[in-house]
């Protein structure tokens, strides 16, 4: 896990609009690690678009449905496809996957790029392989055993998460190979709807007086997972993001009404 301070590589943004700083220090605001977000992105959906390259060496980017084998993504490809054709012939590519939406803005959206070198897994891993992957991509029971289609494993080496504005990070393979999806965020739609309906105000005293803007005049809650919440919030100077940590991480979604409920009153209490 990480600190609030998520990675920044923009430079100077002149006179472009910017968010307004927090007032205050947030108050325990870890967040998940690169490698524990790109975990969970990976596995909150089954599609995602392939980046091969040609026999000319160009580009060619595929959309295509994928399974995991512990966080590696498990690709059924025709033989006959481009980009089958491609893997077969350099096994270099990578998968950008789009978290499901949050945000109307599209690249306020979390995504991620997972890069590495294809394998055609044998024995017991393509066993292993082919289960990932039909657990994931029900239509594959009617194809994944034809001999013209081929499964291939990514081995990833290097990953690039980005949450939205701001906020993106790159880790290893190994890392991301090590992390864990967030038992919480895959299952916290849910949650998350019934605070923004009705705990609105809980909300924005939790900006107001844990999250560092004591100016909020309204708070929308964006995420959950197993460390905190993430909120939008509306100021007379803006709107910005924050981060309001619970007191301890959680491992299942059961836990988190108590933890809010906690965060709740300890704001209340400030």
């Amino acid at each position: 896990m990480t600190s609030a301070g998520s990675t920044r590589d923009h430079g100077d943004p002149g006179d472009a609009p910017s968010a307004p700083p927090p007032l205050t220090e947030p108050v325990a605001a870890v967040r998940p690690s690169a490698a524990e977000e790109a975990r969970t992105i990976a596995a909150s959906t089954n599609t995602g678009t392939l980046a091969t390259l040609t026999a000319d060496g160009d580009p060619w980017a595929s959309f295509v449905t994928y399974g995991l084998l512990d966080g590696a993504p498990v690709l059924c490809v025709s033989n006959l496809a481009e980009h089958g054709r491609n893997l077969a012939g350099d096994p270099r590519a990578s998968i950008a996957v789009v978290a499901p939406a949050t945000e109307s803005d599209p690249l306020a959206n979390a995504r991620i790029t997972l890069a590495g070198r294809v394998e055609s897994p044998t024995g017991d891993e393509r066993d292993a392989a082919r289960e990932a992957h039909l657990a994931a991509v029900d239509a594959a029971k009617y194809y994944i055993d034809y001999s013209d289609f081929t499964l291939w494993v990514l081995r990833v080496s290097r990953v690039r998460w980005v949450g939205g504005y701001g906020r993106m990070d790159s880790t290893s393979g190994d890392a991301y190979s090590a992390a864990a999806p967030d038992p919480v965020t895959l299952r916290s739609a849910g949650a998350v709807a019934h605070l923004n309906a009705d705990h609105a105000e809980s909300l924005a005293a939790m900006a107001r007086t844990l999250g560092g803007y004591p100016d909020t005049t309204s708070a929308l809650c964006t995420g959950a997972d197993r460390y905190g919440l993430d909120l939008r919030v509306n100021t007379e100077r803006g709107v910005a993001y924050t981060r309001i940590g619970y007191a301890s991480p959680i491992d299942s979604i059961d836990e988190l009404r108590s933890a809010t409920v906690e965060l709740a009153h300890r704001a209340r209490g400030a």
